[in-house]
């Protein structure tokens, strides 16, 4: 890969970006680094829509609400680096904390409502304020016309798609499915702190959404979640949360509807692995 489409300042990156052609669309896959074949799937996904794929590698230190998980995010920007050689139009941003947040910078608030507060909102104060800033900034930015995120970032892809609404932003979110390891785990730069035992360990939270999804079809919202939860009390995984929920609202249901979501945290030591799957068909037969 070319030195010269590796960028670090938010005035070297918009320079080029001038000079593209005006018909090109730009798209932007945004990561935190230590990349992984999921996010290889993301970039790929962005050049079926766009002549032009921006990857940002960037650990956004507001949206960690603990210090500790922020000092023992992995950081491979080299090997990161290596992976993206398989694409040699692939343009790289790694902006410093001051080029992301310089002295004049000034926050976003959006009232995401009751899908701010559950899940991840609830445990993770703060972060998606953090998340939807540091979105906000690189859609400023670089102003492309499509976004690529992941799915495994279930209640995150509805708080960037509100925030789009919300602002009435020229950008199209486009949700990507997650990517899984063999074993069943979902991809995650988190996944590189897991020790081989541990990646073993930690296949309870894939195997907990299919079994989720088998008993659906017999066994209530509340009765699922009941018998998920007894699961995890068997194994050596610590379960911060596992709720079943409506895919829209986020909000946890007693009934099933179309598109039903199971979302799941847990810890495998101290490394916090989420993920999710859809239990219901989309539209009722």
């Amino acid at each position: 890969m070319s030195e010269n489409n590796i960028f670090s300042s938010v005035e070297s990156l918009q320079k080029m970006l001038k000079s593209l052609p005006q018909q090109y669309n730009i798209g932007f896959v945004p990561t935190m680094g230590a990349l992984h074949h999921g996010h290889v799937s993301l970039v790929k996904k962005a050049y079926e829509f766009a002549e032009i794929v921006i990857v940002s590698i960037f650990v956004n230190p507001t949206q960690f609400n603990k210090k500790s998980d922020l000092e023992l995010y992995p950081r491979t920007l080299e090997s990161d680096l290596e992976l993206l050689v398989s694409f040699p139009n692939v343009i790289i941003f790694t902006p410093s904390v001051e080029e992301m947040y310089p002295a004049n910078f000034e926050n976003i608030s959006v009232d995401l409502g009751d899908i701010a507060i559950v899940m991840e909102g609830k445990f993770r104060p703060g972060h998606f304020d953090g998340v939807m800033n540091v979105v906000k900034r690189f859609f400023d930015i670089i102003t492309p016309n499509y976004a690529f995120f992941g799915e495994k970032d279930f209640q995150q892809l509805a708080v960037i798609q509100f925030m789009v609404n919300d602002l009435d932003l020229d950008v199209e979110i486009v949700p990507c499915e997650i990517i899984r390891e063999n074993s069943g785990l979902a991809s995650s730069s988190r996944n590189a702190r897991l020790s081989e035992k541990d990646k073993h360990t930690s296949i309870i939270i894939s195997k907990s959404l299919i079994i989720a999804k088998e008993l659906s079809c017999c066994f209530s919202p509340f009765q699922v979640k009941e018998l998920i939860r007894d699961l995890f009390q068997l194994s050596k995984i610590d379960l911060e949360y596992f709720d079943i929920v409506d895919p829209s609202s986020l909000k946890s249901l007693t009934e099933w509807t179309p598109g039903a979501h199971a979302c799941v945290a847990a810890f495998c030591d101290e490394v916090r692995l989420i993920d999710n799957m859809q239990l219901t068909e989309s539209r009722i037969k």
